[in-house]
């Protein structure tokens, strides 16, 4: 290697280093060489160089799986930007933590970097750093969100800008992605046919982490397949890969998926085996509180400097007075009693705006991780992992669950830029959210165009299927107001929406980014409540029917068949019943 061997000159140094950081497919070395470029780019104090290896620095420890490392480097990075006003390098960062949030399961703040990425990006005319953006917008909805046909949409975009351009690591990755939306849809010659090319190419550029993950996928085509020799081929392929390279984050979902091989194959002790290997890697990964520190870190540094200027006065204060002692006592007497007074206030002073300042950053910092708490948690739910450091797992015996979907979301959303599709999507949910902290319910999570929520899990209260439907109402009253707004900003949508009420479990998933969810048959009759319903319609179950029969008045649908369920009544709710004294 000619930068090993120390054959070039000097003035290329650093751009030999930024090239090794960012191309190496080894993230050790990545890492490494982005060290080597930030210490010698701070030493020549160029802002462009320290930026890029800010970048790579955080690119490499998110292939190490170090989530807490890469997201300082990351935040380092866009505080330099934004104060030099380097537009090109700031969108590239927010792209980075994009990527980023989506490894660690945060889907909104993925989303909410790569639309701050778009327009400079766009503006800039980064062809290939915007064409990454929808690359992995669509990487979002195809394998978080579930959402193959919207994922398309985007591969679509990025795939012809990167066959423009000739630009082959791209065209790779596109190919790849598109055979795991193709795996998605069911069609698995399509998907192996693309996941194949991406390999050939990948393996031609040695860039290692993503054929790992393919390797994995394709495990997934050819046990569905039954063709289970194979399957476990490819699966052990890509454990071997991620071990060579040091990946840990996908030696890790390698183990998972052999677990899951042998699960299926009725080999429970080589599972366990594997399930055990995977979760210590999870494990190993940092996880939200591990990110919590780096604020705790800035604090501590801000506490620190404010100590050294108290220190620094003390010691300036009694330099001073050795050399008013050597003076005459008589003559001074009077000036030295005054300096004494001056730099005792002044200590004072200092010292009281000193700890004022530190108080308010540390009531800050609490704040500000308390808010991210509350975000993803109930607010008991998040008390008693503060207080105990984990969750108990509960049962609920009467719990209201609602799902909504925007009927041909993908059809209708396919003129959209990606842009307006995103602001669209936000725009709804954040009006949903409204309405469910009115009603005292809950949001639980959002998957593409759907919204789930429910009532009765932490307030004690017996009329949530009640509140769930007030709340219904005023969901289609939210998107058929749209159909009067500016369509070119909100793209209008038909809604549906089904309502279930039963028993359900609920808990926290995940160790490295919790997520609060529930489980339960009582959810799966909600989801087919929303299927089998209409447009602008409210349709519920019998067992919410009889909760709510006295205050609406409800259409009897008959009994009709539900998918893995057999035949089931449902109900449309028309409208509120009038009440009379």
């Amino acid at each position: 290697m000619i930068y090993d061997s120390g054959s070039f000159e000097e003035k290329n140094r650093l751009q030999l280093l930024s090239d090794l950081a960012e191309f190496h497919s080894n993230p050790e070395k990545k890492l490494q060489y982005g060290d080597e470029l930030l210490s010698r780019a701070k030493a020549k104090d160029s802002t462009k160089r320290i930026i890029e290896a800010y970048q790579e620095r955080g690119s490499a420890f998110r292939l190490k799986g170090d989530h807490t490392h890469a997201l300082e480097s990351f935040l380092a990075g866009v505080k330099i930007a934004d104060k030099q006003e380097n537009k090109g390098d700031l969108g590239i960062l927010y792209l980075n933590i994009g990527i980023l949030y989506a490894r660690m399961g945060d889907d909104q703040k993925a989303i909410f970097n790569y639309q701050s990425a778009i327009p400079i990006l766009k503006a800039e005319n980064d062809s290939i750093n915007y064409a990454s953006v929808l690359e992995n917008l669509g990487d979002l909805y195809n394998l978080k969100l579930a959402k193959p046909d919207s994922a398309l949409l985007f591969f679509k975009q990025s795939g012809d800008i990167y066959r423009i351009l000739d630009y082959k690591p791209g065209v790779a990755n596109n190919l790849g992605n598109i055979g795991l939306a193709y795996a998605l849809k069911g069609k698995n010659e399509l998907a192996e046919q693309n996941i194949s090319q991406a390999t050939v190419m990948l393996e031609e550029l040695g860039d290692n982490y993503p054929i790992s993950v393919y390797l994995t996928y394709m495990s997934d085509i050819y046990a569905e397949q039954g063709q289970w020799e194979t399957a476990f081929n490819y699966a052990y392929k890509s454990l071997d890969l991620a071990k060579e390279h040091a990946l840990k984050e996908q030696i890790g979902d390698a183990y998972l998926k052999l677990s899951e091989l042998y699960k299926k194959r009725g080999n429970s002790s080589e599972a366990l085996k594997y399930y055990q290997n995977h979760i210590t890697y999870r494990d190993s990964v940092n996880n939200i509180d591990k990110v919590q520190e780096i604020a705790n870190l800035r604090t501590n540094f801000e506490v620190e400097k404010k100590q050294n200027e108290v220190d620094l006065l003390n010691k300036e204060a009694e330099i001073q007075l050795l050399k008013d002692k050597r003076q005459k006592i008589i003559i001074y007497a009077t000036a030295l009693a005054l300096v004494v007074i001056f730099v005792f206030a002044f200590f004072l002073y200092k010292r009281y705006s000193f700890v004022k300042a530190t108080n308010t950053i540390i009531e800050e910092e609490k704040n500000r991780s308390d808010s991210l708490l509350l975000n993803i948690l109930p607010k008991e739910t998040a008390q008693e992992l503060k207080e105990t450091g984990q969750v108990e797992a509960k049962k609920f015996e009467s719990i209201t669950v609602l799902f909504t979907d925007f009927k041909d979301f993908t059809r209708s959303s396919a003129s959209l830029s990606p842009e307006n599709l995103v602001r669209s999507v936000d725009y709804y949910f954040s009006r949903f959210d409204e309405v469910m902290e009115k009603h005292g319910l809950e949001k639980i999570k959002t998957m593409g165009d759907s919204y789930m929520c429910t009532g009765g899990l932490h307030l004690n209260r017996e009329d949530h299927a009640i509140r769930m439907v007030r709340a219904a109402f005023e969901i289609v009253e939210i998107t058929e107001a749209v159909k009067n707004m500016d369509q070119t900003k909100i793209m209008p949508y038909e809604i549906r929406i089904g309502i279930n009420t039963g028993p359900v479990v609920a808990g926290v998933v995940g160790t490295q980014k919790f997520a609060y969810d529930i489980w339960g048959d009582t959810v799966n009759v909600a989801a087919r409540m929303e299927t089998n319903s209409e447009t602008g319609k409210i349709n519920v179950s019998e067992n919410t029917y009889e909760l709510i029969k006295d205050e609406f008045e409800c259409e009897y649908r008959g009994k009709m068949k539900v998918k893995n369920k057999g035949m089931m009544k449902m109900y449309y709710v028309n409208k509120p019943k009038l009440q009379t004294a």
